[in-house]
C-alpha cells in the first residue's frame, strides 16, 4: 500500500488577474480551489494513474473539512489526525505572466496529536511505500522527517522524500530510499556552486554512496533531470512546452517516480515517468493526468552517463 504524508496541507486558492496593482481593490478574472499540500498531490496524480493510496497527516476546522470531502469526492482513502485550528490557506496569485503566493500560517500541532499520527505509521510493514512530501509546520521540530524515516525503515518500508532546507538535511542522515531536491537545493547541501552537469552528478553520487539514498532524482526544469542511484547515472532531457503552472509539477514527479518504479521496477523507466509527468503538469493549468503523461514519455530521451 501506499501512503502519503502531508504534515502541513491547505487549501490552495488559486487567482487569476489581467494585472496585479499592490495596495488597490483587485478584481480576480477567475478563480479556483483545490486541496493542496504535497504529499495530498502526489495522492490526486496517482489516483489519475489508477493507483491507491491512503492520505495521512493533520488537518482541522472548516478548511480541513473542505479537503477531506475533496478527498472523498475523488475517492481518495485519508486518515488525518484531526486538529482543533483551521488547515491554513495559500493564494496562489497569478497575473500579467508572473506567480506570486500568500501562504497561510500552520496550525499548532501537540504531542498527543503528534503520537496519534506516529500510531498510524506504526501499523504499516513490509513492502509499503510512504512518501513525505512539503514543509513542516512550525510546532514539529526540524529532524521530524528524520526520525519518521528511521522508523518506517526498520520496518522494510520504503520512504520517498520530497522536501527541502534543513529538515532535508536532518532526514539525508535517516537514508530515505528516493529524494529529489533541485539543483539549487542540491547545491545548499553542500554549500557549494553547481555550475554544470558534471557538478550535480558529483554531488547526487555523494547523496547516493554516502548517505545509502537508492534513488537520486535531481530536477533541473527546462534542463531535464540527472538520475543517480542504483540504475545507473543517467540524463534525462526535458519536454518542449510552453509553462503555464508551477503548482504540483515536482509533487507530479514524485508521483510519476513511484508509478514507473512500481509498475515497472525499472530505474531507467521511473526516472522517465518522473520528468514526464513534472512537465505535463507544468504545461497544464492543473495536475497532469495518464494521458498527457504518456503522450510526453516518447519525448524524453536519456543519455548514460
Amino acid at each position: 500500500m501506499i501512503y502519503t504524508v502531508t504534515l502541513n496541507p491547505a487549501i490552495d486558492y488559486v487567482v487569476s488577474l489581467d494585472a496585479f496593482h499592490p495596495g488597490e481593490v483587485n478584481r480576480s478574472a477567475s478563480d479556483y480551489k483545490e486541496a493542496g499540500g504535497k504529499g495530498i498531490n502526489v495522492s490526486r496524480v496517482l489516483d489519475r494513474f489508477d493507483v491507491s493510496t491512503t492520505a495521512l497527516g493533520f488537518i482541522g476546522g472548516f478548511t480541513g473539512k473542505y479537503i477531506t470531502d475533496y478527498l472523498t469526492d475523488m475517492n481518495i482513502e485519508h486518515d488525518f489526525v484531526s486538529l482543533q485550528q483551521d488547515t491554513r490557506i495559500n493564494v496562489k496569485l497569478k497575473a500579467a505572466g508572473e506567480e506570486s503566493e500568500v501562504n497561510g500560517v500552520s496550525p499548532t500541532i501537540d504531542e498527543e496529536a503528534y503520537q496519534t499520527f506516529i500510531a498510524k505509521l506504526e501499523q504499516l510493514k513490509e513492502g509499503d511505500i510512504v512518501v513525505l512530501a512539503g514543509s513542516l509546520p512550525s510546532s514539529l521540530p526540524s529532524d521530524t522527517y528524520k526520525e519518521i524515516v528511521a522508523m518506517l525503515k526498520q520496518k522494510g518500508v520504503m520512504t520517498i522524500l520530497d522536501t527541502s532546507g534543513t529538515p532535508l538535511t536532518e532526514a539525508l542522515k535517516a537514508s530515505p530510499a528516493f529524494v529529489k531536491p533541485n539543483h539549487h537545493e542540491l547545491a545548499e547541501l553542500f554549500d557549494t556552486e553547481v555550475k554544470n552537469d558534471a557538478d550535480v552528478v558529483t554531488l547526487a553520487k555523494r547523496l547516493h554512496e554516502e548517505q545509502q539514498i537508492d534513488h537520486v532524482l535531481i530536477s533541473m526544469a527546462k534542463d531535464g533531470a540527472i538520475y543517480v542511484g542504483t540504475g545507473g547515472v543517467m540524463k534525462l532531457s526535458a519536454p518542449q512546452g510552453t509553462a503555464v503552472n508551477s503548482v504540483g509539477a515536482g509533487d507530479s514527479a514524485v508521483a510519476g517516480f513511484i508509478y514507473g518504479w512500481q509498475s515497472l521496477e525499472n530505474a531507467e523507466a521511473a526516472a522517465k515517468y518522473a520528468v514526464a509527468s513534472g512537465s505535463a503538469t507544468a504545461f497544464s493549468k492543473t495536475l497532469c493526468t495518464k494521458e498527457e503523461v504518456e503522450a510526453l514519455l516518447p519525448t524524453v530521451s536519456i543519455e548514460h552517463i
